[in-house]
């Protein structure tokens, strides 16, 4: 059996992990694997009978190849957010344009199929977030093969407890949250950290939560910054080193406003998101008249090595993708639910979304984490 392996969307730690995990399993038993460049970016600017495009965006995978890759973060294969359903003509490879018509979007489809079946790719293993998760269920509905990984620093992929990438995210934002205690100390000052979160502010809440910040804003809801900003003074006020510490999700709105978006809508319909923090930190700046310090820690959280949670996760839910597809099984996903390795059906991606649970981990008036029953959760409490 051949099996294509792929990684979409953001990077995160634990990634090459995977890959290699995959790769090994796959290999003691026989098999073999191929490494789709680029995401699903690999099908669409895959021409078949070029050559030089195959060994582009194709890379035989082997013990050798992969020996090394887990000492690193992010993705060796690199990743993207290509949707092969939906491509802007501008974004057609040029040995396609002659099967488009109209302004596009441009479902390319049937060619990314054309380059699974010339590449003789059995079952395909795309790790990724609900968006590269999303065109893997397509993938399953047109008859390919498919066990999926779910990975997001985030953790809100539906159907799953935890995704690769999480844990890692969480520890460098308490590690640099506690690091910026130093400067905002020494200066008296008010800090304001960005975290990354789009929908889900899980990330930013366990991570403030951990990092026991004074307030921390959540992308689930809307916060009034003149309360913020008398909150914020009090909390500077108590503290006998004069300081105070804010964090606030990407996704984060003022109310009665707008996330910060800049830039075109990517083929999944998401706008690059950033610039909360700066807004907020300049308000606070005004409202309080205190020096502010704003840190956007945004893609830190995302770099560098996976800690061993994600080490252990990402290699055994690799291991569990390569036995399911070795043994015929097709649009599933690979989960931990309720501390249990597990797989579900990859349509469980599309059945609901994971948010903050307000009311169990999040106090709206005060802005803070505040998390008032531990027994019967789950280990990161979501």
């Amino acid at each position: 059996m051949r099996i294509g392996v792929l990684t979409g969307g953001g990077d995160v730690p634990g990634l090459n992990a995977c890959i290699k995990a995959v790769v090994n399993r796959a290999a003691d038993l026989g098999h073999e694997v191929v490494g789709i460049r680029k995401g699903w970016g690999g099908l669409l600017y895959t021409q078949p009978d070029d050559r030089h495009s195959v060994a582009e965006h194709m890379v035989p995978l082997d013990r050798a190849r992969v020996r090394t890759v887990d000492r690193s973060g992010g993705t060796f294969l690199h990743t993207s957010r290509t949707n092969p359903g939906k491509v802007r003509t501008s974004e057609v490879p040029h040995f396609l344009m002659g099967e488009i018509e109209g302004d596009g979007p441009h479902d390319l489809t049937a060619h990314a199929l054309r380059v699974i079946e010339s590449q003789g790719i059995d079952v395909l293993i795309p790790i990724g977030g609900d968006d590269t998760l999303s065109y893997a269920l397509r993938m399953h509905e047109e008859g390919v093969p498919v066990v999926a990984i779910p990975k997001t620093m985030d953790n809100d992929v539906h159907g799953t407890d935890y995704c690769i990438g999480f844990s890692t995210a969480v520890t460098r934002g308490v590690e640099f949250i506690h690091n910026l205690r130093t400067s905002t100390g020494s200066h008296e000052r008010i800090a304001v950290v960005e975290l990354f979160g789009r929908y889900s502010g899980e990330t930013s809440l366990i991570t403030a939560y951990l990092a026991g910040v004074d307030r921390a804003l959540i992308s689930e809801v809307p916060f009034d910054v003149d309360r913020l900003a008398q909150m914020v003074i009090d909390d500077q006020k108590s503290n006998p080193s004069n300081y105070a510490m804010v964090t606030v999700s990407e996704g984060a709105t003022m109310t009665g406003g707008e996330m910060a978006l800049s830039g075109e809508a990517d083929a999944y319909g998401h706008r690059k998101l950033g610039g909360i923090g700066a807004e907020l930190g300049e308000a606070l700046k005004q409202l309080t008249g205190q020096g502010i310090i704003y840190q956007q820690v945004a893609y830190l959280m995302r770099s560098g090595r996976p800690d061993s949670l994600d080490l252990m996760v990402a290699t055994n839910y690799a291991v569990m993708a390569a036995d399911l597809a070795l043994d015929g099984s097709s649009g599933r996903m690979v989960a931990l639910r309720s501390g249990t390795y597990s797989n579900v059906p990859i349509s469980v991606t599309k059945e609901g979304v994971k948010r903050v649970d307000i009311d169990e981990l999040y106090d709206a008036d005060q802005y803070q984490p505040r998390v008032r029953h531990v027994g019967g959760k789950p280990m990161f409490l979501y």
